[in-house]
Formats: structure tokens, sequence, C-alpha cells
């Protein structure tokens, strides 16, 4: 009999040390212009995300999953499919403005969240790069954000 791991459930008794994992690898990612950390065995591409926290007013960075829709970012608020938003989420629809670490380029973004046929057809694109959204959006009974990040205008 094969034994069978559900990733998730451990995964949610993790995140205490998930977190700081996390802090680590948005460090090692900025530090070396995302040749380490820019992507891992088996996931898409990953960018940091540097946000304000809505409490501390400190700096965050987050390492997230992402696709390209043009010349916009497309993230997604899954937490694993916990029931509460993720902090950075939480911490972007208070100060929507934000930075991108992107392989060695630094990105000033504006937030938003998608909504209607917008929020479907960019579901359906963050699907195609990671599946998995689909188990975790499964998991929960709240609807799993899509974020879209636009560069702000002269950012490099």
């Amino acid at each position: 009999m094969a034994l069978r791991f559900d990733y998730l459930a451990i995964a949610d008794r993790s995140w205490p040390l998930l977190s700081r994992l996390m802090s680590l690898h948005a460090l090692l990612y900025r530090a070396t212009g995302g040749r380490i950390g820019g992507s891992l065995p088996g996931l898409p591409q990953i960018l940091v995300l540097e946000h304000k926290g809505r409490k501390t007013g400190k700096l965050r960075q987050t390492p997230l999953l992402y696709a390209r829709d043009g010349d916009r970012l497309v993230i997604v608020a899954s937490k694993g499919g916990y029931p509460h938003h993720p902090a950075w989420y939480m911490n972007l629809q208070a100060n929507p403005e934000a930075t991108v670490y992107l392989g060695g380029r630094r990105i000033a973004v504006r937030a938003r969240t998608a909504s209607g046929a917008e929020r479907s057809r960019l579901w359906q694109l963050a699907l195609a790069v990671y599946p998995t959204y689909a188990r975790y959006q499964a998991r929960t009974d709240r609807e799993i954000p899509v974020v879209v990040l636009t560069p702000e205008a002269g950012a490099a």
C-alpha cells in the first residue's frame, strides 16, 4: 500500500516556518537578481512583490508565482485555499502602490483586483500557468482574488 501525503494539510500546519522560508527566498532572489529563486522545480516563474504593511507601514517582500497579460503581471491571492486572504493581498488593498522584482529588474506597479469577465479570463490564464490553483479554490468558500499589477508610467 502506497503512502499518500496530503501536502495541503501539511502546509496548513507549516505556515510559521513557510513564512520564514519565503522571507529567505525573497532575500536570495533580490540579492542575486532572480538567479536564485526565480524558478523552482515544478513551478512557473516567480517574482518578488514588495508591499507596504497596512498596520505597520513596513515594507514586506513576498515571492509569488505570476502570469503575464500583455505588459501587466497577474498574481493570485490563493494562500493554498485558506479561508482568509493572504496578508500581502490585504496590504495591497490598503496600499495599491507596490514594487515588483522580476529577475534583475525593479518595476513600480499599481495593484487592483480583477472582477467580472476580466477575472474569469485572468483566472483561466493563471490556471494555465499553475493548475493547482483549482485545488486551492475547491478548498475554500471565498472567491480567490486575481490581482492585476500594472506598471506605473515611466517604470523601467
